[in-house]
This record gives structure tokens, sequence and C-alpha cells, in this order.
């Protein structure tokens, strides 16, 4: 890529498109390794997800404390204030409705694709995951692996930068983890917010409930599915967080009630952002836009 600086930028451009790839696969391993099942040692996990983190850009402990708060309150709609974000958690049709004018427009907006699937990826990898965000300060440990992430990443960008250049740098770098991100964030934002996906209170929430019923089969073309690791596999991730990524497909064929997990399709991933609210009357997801106050 950076050869190609010298030929043609666009030809930069379209590699970018595959690094950033590579950058999405990156992170499924970096994703493994905080689950502890990428590798069989413990320290061996720990070890090869800090050095995924300086690809992905993001602090290996504290994103990994992070998610496993989302793996024990993903579509129970009781427990979504604990670890949830804007991707992971929805608002039922009644609480919308119940917002002011400026709380529904503002929610609108913020769920828009333009803004949730195109602005906001890259600014959360490049800028708010180079500060302790909504941590708690007792997370000592976590607080300490974005500080020590941020000064590895500098020295390996400044050195980068003087060894190539820093525009060239930032004309290389720049674009594939702006399309890494954007490619990230739309796979991890449909994994539970998709047409067929199911939300639940008190006791009809269990783990293998809201895994096998509100976590997506995406179904991709073999390539892609490599690049993402498996990504689409997702009811199985959640059913079982201790199976690695390279072994999801094969789970998912071998056990008979995984067969009835809805499939989505590319283009119903592409759609499923529309689907943001949970109607609690027809227990079924609802677009913003079908909804009146």
């Amino acid at each position: 890529m950076y050869w190609s600086l010298h030929v043609s930028y666009a030809l930069v451009f379209a590699l970018s498109v595959v690094a950033a790839g590579l950058v999405v696969r990156i992170f499924s391993i970096q994703h493994d390794c905080g689950h502890g099942s990428f590798l069989r040692s413990r320290a061996a996990n720990a070890l090869v997800g800090r050095f995924c983190s300086l690809a992905t850009l993001t602090p290996f402990s504290n994103w990994s404390r992070h998610h496993l708060l989302h793996h024990l309150t993903w579509n129970n709609l009781d427990r979504r204030e604990s670890g949830m974000d804007i991707y992971s958690a929805c608002l039922t049709v009644d609480e919308y409705r119940g917002l002011s004018w400026w709380h529904r427009w503002r929610h609108r907006i913020v769920q828009h694709p333009i803004v949730a699937l195109l602005l906001l990826p890259p600014l959360i990898f490049i800028v708010l995951y180079r500060v302790p965000f909504d941590m708690p300060s007792s997370w000592k440990k976590e607080r300490q692996s974005v500080w020590l992430t941020n000064g590895a990443l500098v020295a390996l960008y400044v050195g980068l930068g003087w060894a190539v250049g820093f525009r060239e740098m930032l004309l290389v770098q720049g674009p594939i983890i702006c399309f890494a991100a954007i490619f990230g964030v739309w796979l991890f934002s449909l994994q539970h917010r998709s047409k067929s996906a199911v939300w639940m209170r008190g006791a009809a929430w269990s783990p293998r409930a809201a895994s096998l019923e509100g976590s997506s089969f995406l179904k991709l073309p073999k390539l892609v599915q490599w690049f993402t690791g498996n990504i689409g596999f997702h009811h199985v991730h959640h059913l079982d967080s201790r199976v690695p990524n390279y072994r999801l497909e094969e789970c998912h064929a071998s056990e008979s009630t995984m067969m009835a997990v809805p499939a989505l399709s590319g283009f119903d991933g592409l759609t499923a952002w529309r689907y943001a609210l949970w109607d609690e009357a027809t227990g079924r997801m609802a677009r913003i836009s079908d909804v009146t106050a």
C-alpha cells in the first residue's frame, strides 16, 4: 500500500478495504482471546490479545471486561442499563412513545445509519478507546490497559511515521482503521438487532433462550466468513463463549436445534438497523418509522 502511493491513491483506497478485512479478522482473534477461547493457555490468550490490540486500537483488558458484561445482559429488557451500548440495547415501543419530542428526535438521529454505522465507529476506535470511558475507578487493571495501549500505539506510529513519512502513514492507515471500524460495528450491531431478534423480561430470559432467539445467524459468503472470524454464527458464540471462532460452524452443524435459528441473508444484514424498537404487545421488533407517538 505504501508503494501504491506512488502509483495511484485509488489503488491504495481499494487495497485498504482488504486490509480493513484483515483488521476485522484480527479483532475476532482478540475477541476470542478475551474469552480465553482462542488458545489453551490463559497467559497465551492474554499475550496474543494484547498484541492484536495494536492493530485494532482497542485496549484488550478494558474491552474484554465490557464485553463480558454484554454477555450477561444481552436481549434482557430488565438489565439494559448494565454494560449495554447503543448497538446492543434497544427501547420498547411504549418507552419510545413516552419520550419527549426532543428525546425522540435525538434517538432517531443517533440510530440513523449515517451516524451509528458510518460516523461513530471511527470515532469510537480512534478517540473513545483512548480514554477510560464508562469505567469505575475500581477497574484499575482495565484503566491501566488503556494507558499502556496508548503508549504502545504512540511508539508504534511515531516509529512508522519516521520510517515512511507521517503524511504517507496517515494516507494509508487512516482508511484502513475507518473501514475496519465501520465493518466491525455493522457486524456487531446486527447480532441482536435483526428483524427476528427476541427480547425478554424476567423469568422468560435464559442464556439458552437468548442465544437461540436473541442472537442472529448471519449467512455470509465463505471468503467474508473467513475475514469476519465466523461472526455470523453468533448464536453459537452466545450459547457457549468458550467455543473459538474456528469451531463455531462445526458446532452449528453438529447440533440439530441450531437449524431452527432464523438465518439472515446479506440483504437482511444491510437492513437490520431499521429494527431498533421492541414491541412488547406483538412480541416482535419494530421500525421507528412505523411507530407513531
